[in-house]
């Protein structure tokens, strides 16, 4: 995407605090957040026992305006802390490390959340909704050769799973630029799951038909 002049770095990241926002905020705007378009087409963690994964309120005085990522860390860590406690005696729970990551997930803290997703696929590592989710974070964190690996690690446990060939698109297309990749992901996806709604096969449809025309612009030029 392209460069934003912002002055103010992410911290321990080269990305920038406008960066971040504008990415989420495009994905959501088409109906594309990385992770789960298709929910309900593959077995997920158990919701969060404390609050839910969705960024927690803004504090007051900030008269609505977007808050800082340091503001949505101290919001994350707030909201995981009870979590947190709960895995300091049992620290390989995979459901309470998947809370956690999906708290960080949700306040833009995709390194955080990146951690707590990876530690619960070392305890279950066939869980591809779990490595779906690290996938994204790892795609918002820069690191789209990583996204790649951890979506075909989930498609060698399900070659079906919907919302692993939906992200491969994505992220062949946006993270690398590779438009025929994108499209044999997601012939695949319609391939393989007939069963999906009419809106979201229109959604991948409308996808791949914007690719085609890119494919084709850049063969002509």
């Amino acid at each position: 995407m392209p460069d934003e002049a912002v002055e103010r770095p992410v911290n321990g990241s080269g990305w920038r605090v406008q960066q971040v926002y504008a990415m989420a905020a495009v994905c959501l705007l088409v109906g594309l957040a990385i992770g789960y378009l298709f929910r309900g087409s593959q077995s997920a963690a158990p919701t969060p026992e404390v609050g839910s994964s969705q960024p927690a309120a803004m504090p007051s005085g900030m008269g609505g305006q977007m808050p800082s990522l340091d503001n949505m860390k101290k919001m994350a860590d707030t909201k995981a802390a009870p979590l947190l406690e709960k895995l300091k005696s049992d620290p390989n729970n995979k459901d309470l490390l998947f809370q956690v990551g999906n708290i960080y997930k949700a306040t833009h803290q995709f390194k955080d959340a990146a951690g707590y997703y990876n530690t619960a696929l070392q305890a279950d590592p066939k869980n591809v909704a779990v490595r779906t989710e690290l996938a994204s974070c790892l795609y918002y964190s820069g690191d789209v050769d990583g996204a790649l690996s951890q979506l075909q690690q989930g498609l060698n446990y399900n070659p079906k799973d919907a919302n692993s060939l939906f992200n491969l698109g994505i992220i062949k297309w946006q993270g690398k630029q590779d438009g025929p990749g994108a499209l044999a992901a997601w012939r695949e996806l319609l391939k393989s799951n007939p069963q999906l709604s009419a809106d979201r096969k229109a959604t991948v449809q409308k996808l791949m038909a914007d690719v085609q025309k890119d494919v084709q612009k850049k063969g002509k030029s």
